[in-house]
């Protein structure tokens, strides 16, 4: 989800590269870090693109949204305690504020609100509204605190994502299809919870394991909590190995643990613009990768609404370059 996740990457602090060549090694060889940060930005776009399939692939798996919750949040805690042990006191000092937005934005309102949405609709829906309309509602928020009205490119590339969103609902208006219309609204509430994450993102000074521990601890205390007291029923106990291990290695490895710390490494090695460009080809992948692996034709409303929400996406995260003095 390129929008999504780009604020807080530009703040992290990642250890040397250990892979490439060094000072004093001229002879050894391997991949540049060019090409290094476009690998492990198209696993973590493989990455988002499995989280939308697998939001419409619950729907019809032996877990409950509960399950792939506890899934999702438990396992990074698991694979970086040591890591969050060191940086306890850093993660307890963030202010409410940011982690109210963090913890509501990316945890389990998110989650459940992105997985029942995804019931609803298609993985195509899934993998276009909630990333695409981030930028939007993050320009919403900003405007909202005062800050000036996107412009230029950006204001067009707003206006692009939301005629791409209306495109993909538009032929469930007439006749009604009240499912696929709820799904709809869902999403959009999902990616305006998200767009709360990144501005929250922006607020805190942590690195993306500390971001992680942030998010997934107190997600995984209330998810926990919601299944022991019975408000969100639970069906781990007698769930399929395979589907346990197919969310386990989707949600809690890939979406909880690599894709924020691959993105971060991309955005390192290639930009955050750069990044952003090539991170908005995820709804695409969603669209191409939907049609084997579950079965999904592309309607025309999918293959006139991904290609505007994407260049939207393209153009909202474009920069404005600076002026440069015409003596300069």
């Amino acid at each position: 989800m390129d929008s999504l996740v780009a604020t807080h990457t530009t703040r992290a602090t990642l250890p040397p590269d250990a892979a490439g060549p060094r000072a004093g090694h001229p002879g050894r060889r391997g991949l540049s870090p060019q090409a290094r940060g476009m690998l492990a930005l198209l696993v973590t776009v493989s990455i988002w693109a499995a989280f939308a399939l697998s939001a419409r692939a619950l729907s019809s798996s032996s877990l409950l949204p509960a399950d792939a919750a506890l899934l999702r949040f438990g396992l990074p805690l698991v694979i970086l305690f040591p890591a969050l042990w060191r940086r306890r006191r850093a993660i307890a000092a963030v202010r409410p504020g940011p982690a109210l937005k963090i913890v509501c934005g990316a945890g389990v309102p998110f989650f459940l609100a992105a997985m029942h949405g995804g019931s609803l609709t298609s993985a195509a829906f899934v993998g276009s509204i909630v990333p695409g309309m981030v930028p939007l509602f993050v320009s919403l928020i900003m405007i909202r605190r005062g800050h000036g009205v996107p412009r230029g490119t950006q204001a067009v590339g707003l206006a692009l994502i939301a005629a791409g969103v209306v495109a993909l609902v538009w032929r469930y208006v007439v006749p009604v299809d009240t499912d696929v219309l709820a799904g709809s609204g869902i999403l959009l509430v999902a990616s305006g919870l998200w767009a709360l994450y990144t501005v929250g993102l922006r607020e805190v000074d942590l690195d993306p394991v500390g971001s992680i521990g942030l998010l997934c601890l107190p997600s995984f205390a209330i998810i926990g909590l919601l299944v022991l007291t019975g408000v969100l029923p639970t069906g781990i106990a007698h769930a399929a190995g395979s589907d346990i291990a197919l969310f386990l290695v989707v949600q809690g490895l890939g979406v909880g643990l690599c894709a924020g710390l691959l993105y971060a490494f991309a955005i390192r090695r290639l930009g955050a613009e750069r990044s952003s460009v090539v991170g908005s080809l995820s709804p695409v992948a969603v669209v191409l990768l939907a049609i084997p692996l579950l079965g999904e034709s592309p309607t025309a409303a999918v293959l006139v609404g991904v290609p505007l929400i994407t260049a939207g996406v393209v153009l909202a995260n474009r920069r404005p370059r600076p002026e440069v003095p015409a003596d300069a």
